[in-house]
């Protein structure tokens, strides 16, 4: 089976088309319990969380799966006629994205009492429900760790010209380049994608294949979330330490460290929907979070659950002092990297 997060680069009109058309998880009468949910994270990663949550509550989840950039698109483009109920986000700037359209409801004082200020917006109309940090993965026996750049605006330097992979059609990616944007100015970021361009970095449509080529040694660095290294590692039956690539967490606040989160967001039309909010609720829960940190190696954002192994704890990374509620320019990345070249 590929691996759980692949998927395939479209255009933006494919992608409401793609949103439109593949509807994952079970269909529910319409006199049965039921929450419309539209995923930009992969169904392979979401849907045993799901089925969980209907097994234990008799809710059934309609999920519509795409990436997070087609399923902000989706409900963009279908507004307050649309039927998703729940949005779940692969970061926090296509969160951003929707909510500055006025498509999401304030969620209750409790709910995102269960999430330090950090990981939800200023507003309260979307919660992180799993956070994830911007690293640099590298092979050693390419690359000494001794040798690795010390900011990610290093990697313009000639000398990594054809050595490192991104995807820059990724929402992680594109969260990033936001990101730079906002901490330092969209001439610094144009300045940045065009030296990453000139120094031909191969170009993948998901952060998998970026770590299995570099855990395989064809490619030396790339620029990915925290969690694959560890998927991958479980999805193969060994310890993420046995992998040859190894993780490379950038520190002084650099901005290759962005720590982002996933989250959701609750349509306006289901503001009062009990439902939605049990769903909710279960996604903030122990047992959720427990899942996020042993299953996909993300890090909990809920207190008093341990966060994945391997990796320095959330508390101890020295992510840059950017706002999430500030990576709500989607569409203006988009059309940034698109500039670039990196992107057709």
């Amino acid at each position: 089976m590929k691996f759980l997060r692949r998927a395939a680069a479209v255009t933006a009109t494919a992608a409401v088309v793609l949103g439109l058309a593949a509807c994952g998880g079970t269909d529910a009468g319409d006199d049965e319990a039921a929450v419309t949910l539209y995923s930009g994270r992969s169904e392979n990663l979401v849907k045993p969380l799901l089925d969980t949550f209907t097994a234990q509550t008799g809710i059934t989840v309609k999920a519509r799966y795409g990436n997070t950039a087609q399923m902000a698109a989706q409900l963009l483009e279908e507004g307050d006629k649309s039927p998703a109920e729940v949005f779940f986000a692969q970061d926090a700037g296509a969160l951003g994205a929707v909510n500055k359209k006025g498509l999401f409801a304030a969620l209750p004082a409790e709910t995102l009492g269960k999430v330090p200020q950090t990981y939800r917006s200023a507003d309260g109309k979307w919660v992180g429900v799993s956070a994830r940090s911007r690293v640099l993965v590298y092979n050693p026996t390419l690359v000494p760790a001794a040798d690795l750049p010390k900011s990610v605006f290093d990697l313009t330097d000639p000398k990594w010209k054809g050595k490192i992979a991104v995807a820059p059609t990724n929402a992680s990616f594109q969260a990033f380049v936001t990101a730079m944007t906002v901490q330092h100015g969209e001439a610094k970021t144009r300045e940045f994608l065009a030296g990453l361009k000139a120094n031909e970095p191969q170009i993948r449509d998901g952060n998998v294949p970026i770590v299995e080529d570099v855990d395989a040694g064809k490619i030396a660095l790339g620029l990915v979330n925290h969690y694959y290294a560890g998927e991958i590692a479980k999805e193969r039956g060994v310890a993420p330490d046995a992998l040859t690539a190894k993780l490379h967490f950038f520190t002084g606040g650099d901005i290759g460290a962005l720590v982002n989160v996933a989250g959701v967001g609750v349509l306006t039309s289901a503001a009062e929907d009990a439902d939605v909010r049990k769903l909710v609720d279960y996604l903030l829960g122990p047992e959720a979070q427990k899942y996020f940190a042993e299953e996909t190696f993300e890090y909990p954002v809920v207190t008093g659950v341990t966060g994945p192994a391997g990796v320095p704890a959330l508390a101890d990374l020295t992510a840059p002092p950017v706002d999430l509620n500030d990576l709500d320019g989607l569409q203006a990345t988009i059309t940034l990297i698109k500039e670039s070249g990196l992107t057709p």
